[in-house]
């Protein structure tokens, strides 16, 4: 039997955006999700890069990883189900150790934080001895513990100011570095991954960083803005932060996801071209069904398209996959996580 009121509300939403056979499916899965939900005392959080028909049907909480670890934090259901990849599941059991949190997705992995290991940073930590080190939310929870304070794209810039120091090692996004440095004032250098013993001393330095990137948000470029110009001139672009710094330069509006949709949500432009992963640009459309979402961007994460409907469905009947972190990396990582939190709270 079709789900009909969970079908209306996801036709209304969607109907532009997923074919109506589609959405008469998926409705029917989610009305199942949610009663799953219910059953299990579960808190079902989803980043903003969840495909549509997930994206506005199952989730209590949804947005960038600085708010879904907020509400990590903060929830009192038993169960935390994380639509999302595995870094971001972690961190729910880095803040919340005593509750079951299940990533609906056997990897889900991430291309930045494959990019370092915490052995990787304790080589740089003995480089650049007393450096304190900032590392960007998108890393595995070993990662975390290794580090002084956790940041997002969101806060990046606040975080490093927080620390009211001269040198800082920023890890491991090499755009997301590039462009704090340049919004701190920050030079930035940049070793390699069979460091000396030490670094030249006439070298000019205030940030470390590290060659990781995003494998969906290091594709664009200033073509694709130049492009997309050309063809539509009062087009507004919005570039996220894991872009290169040509990119950002070239755009109208650089920020996090959240912030990306709060942009869009109160300026009256017409049109908008969304660079960073392109199912996010369909829930600002749903959204925003006033406004034109140049359909320009078609680079979808492979990580986050692992989270299916049917695969959060099963995570909560068969209790998969569990989430753990070993109790002494989860201690070390927490503090990092928490400042981090804690600076986004003085905002």
């Amino acid at each position: 039997m079709i789900a009909n009121t969970t079908y209306a509300r996801l036709k209304e939403k969607l109907s532009e955006v997923v074919p109506d056979a589609e959405l008469r499916y998926k409705a029917e899965l989610a009305d199942e999700i949610l009663r799953l939900k219910e059953e299990r005392n579960a808190v079902i959080l989803a980043h903003n890069y969840m495909e549509p028909a997930l994206f506005y049907s199952v989730p209590d909480f949804v947005g960038d990883s600085l708010e879904l670890s907020r509400k990590a934090a903060d929830c009192e259901q038993d169960v935390i189900v994380f639509c999302g990849v595995r870094f971001m599941a972690e961190t729910a059991k880095i803040l919340s150790p005593q509750k079951t949190v299940l990533l609906p997705a056997k990897k889900a992995g991430c291309s930045l934080a494959a990019s370092i290991t915490a052995e990787d940073v304790r080589q740089l930590k003995a480089q650049f001895p007393g450096v304190p080190v900032v590392t960007y939310v998108n890393t595995y929870a070993d990662v975390k513990a290794e580090c002084d304070i956790c940041c997002t794209s969101s806060n990046a810039a606040a975080v490093v100011e927080s620390l009211g120091t001269d040198t800082v090692i920023f890890l491991p996004d090499e755009y997301l570095a590039k462009n704090t440095a340049k919004e701190t004032g920050k030079h930035i250098i940049f070793p390699t991954r069979r460091m000396p013993n030490q670094v030249d001393g006439s070298v000019d330095y205030q940030l470390i960083g590290w060659h990781g990137r995003c494998e969906v948000h290091e594709q664009f470029t200033v073509e694709d803005i130049e492009n997309a110009r050309r063809q539509f001139p009062d087009v507004l672009v919005l570039a996220h932060p894991e872009c290169s710094p040509e990119v950002v330069e070239a755009s109208d509006f650089s920020g996090s996801t959240t912030a990306m949709v709060k942009y869009v949500k109160e300026h009256k432009a017409e049109r908008y071209l969304i660079l960073t992963e392109c199912a996010m640009g369909d829930n600002i459309a749903a959204e925003n069904p006033d406004k034109e979402m140049l359909r320009m961007c078609s680079i979808r994460c492979p990580h986050m398209n692992e989270i299916t409907l049917e695969d959060t469905r099963d995570a909560l009947l068969y209790d998969r996959y569990v989430i753990e972190v070993p109790e002494d990396i989860r201690e070390r990582a927490y503090r990092s996580v928490k400042r981090m939190i804690e600076i986004s709270a003085k905002d």
